[in-house]
């Protein structure tokens, strides 16, 4: 994929988010109510290096080990241009299956912050039944991480979204059943045509029962538990930047005006943004076309030295590279 068609993508990606991502992004967050699960406290988090979190097995499943398992896939914050996009798969016996809806996992999209927030934190809660019964994980993928596959200078190594969505799917799903679960039944809401997905998985896992389709989340309540874990990850990864917060960029999506006018503000002109913007997003990249200085990168001189200053464009009126160094061979030590 050359750079063009990976911007084309990028594109493409903010203008498909549905009218339901759009209303939901509308919902303004309380920071002080929103629960910080242990995927954003645990000790490997990081805001600049994509990480995962593995929640505790269940008890049920630690009592039966061999017990055959549903598990369910969702993922938050696909279309956003600030913030990382989180992957989230929830798992638990077949027999709980029915149980799941009584809870009050539904199409996420219904659900409140509020209430997708005490959700998890049941999920998190040693006194609680969810807490004994189902399990998740979470994959976050930081702007950073998205970004640098998405514009490397080699077409053969650009890595688009669908791909590293796949990846995410894949790797949580692999990284569940080498911990021992029995997975015997996947739900998957769909990237790309569910399909060519749903054959791309049940491929790779022979041993489950694979379905993928859209809106899954609104079909199947692990599918909706996975959701509830992505989405409230995401939401507490970005209430702890600091200096942020949704009050001060919007809810981070392109078509916000308050995002754009987060994004205008705080653009250095040779820098861009901090880690919490995604440089590959098209927002981004027309704004950093129109906005940033030029910088030359000259090839390097055969001698092994180089000018810094001419990496801006600027001659070095006399200033000598000596005073930098010469480039050190091994016959020198």
């Amino acid at each position: 994929m050359s750079e063009h068609e990976s911007q084309l993508e990028s594109q493409i990606i903010e203008s498909q988010i549905d009218s339901e991502e759009v209303a939901e992004s509308a919902e303004v967050v309380d920071s002080e109510k929103l629960f910080i699960p242990p995927s954003v406290t645990c000790e490997n988090a990081s805001f600049t290096a994509s990480y995962t979190y593995h929640h505790p097995l269940p008890a049920s499943l630690q009592e039966s080990p061999s017990a055959p398992c549903i598990l369910g896939v969702d993922e938050a914050g696909r279309g956003p241009v600030l913030g990382p996009m989180v992957y989230g798969v929830a798992f638990c016996t077949e027999e709980y299956t029915d149980k799941i809806s009584g809870h009050g996992f539904m199409d996420s999209k219904v659900l409140s912050a509020e209430v997708r927030s005490e959700l998890l934190s049941q999920m998190c809660d040693p006194t609680h039944e969810l807490y004994r019964e189902i399990s998740w994980s979470t994959r976050i993928m930081t702007p950073r991480d998205i970004s640098t596959c998405m514009l490397r200078s080699k077409p053969s190594q650009i890595i688009n979204l669908n791909a590293q969505a796949h990846d995410a799917t894949i790797n949580l799903i692999r990284e569940v059943m080498e911990r021992g679960v029995n997975v015997t039944q996947i739900f998957v809401d769909t990237v790309g045509p569910p399909e060519t997905y749903q054959k791309k998985l049940q491929h790779l896992f022979p041993q489950a029962t694979v379905t993928v389709s859209k809106k899954a989340d609104s079909i199947y309540p692990i599918v909706s538990a996975a959701s509830v874990a992505a989405k409230v990850t995401r939401d507490a990864a970005l209430s702890t930047v600091p200096g942020g917060g949704e009050h001060i960029w919007g809810s981070g999506y392109p078509s916000d005006p308050r995002t754009v006018a987060w994004l205008k503000s705080n653009f250095d002109p040779v820098f861009g943004w901090n880690d919490v913007v995604r440089f590959s997003w098209g927002t981004a990249k027309t704004m950093m076309d129109k906005n940033c200085v030029d910088v030359e990168w000259p090839e390097q001189e055969e001698t092994g030295n180089m000018n810094i200053m001419g990496m801006f464009g600027m001659k070095d009126e006399g200033i000598t590279t000596a005073w930098y160094g010469k480039a050190v061979t091994a016959m020198e030590f």
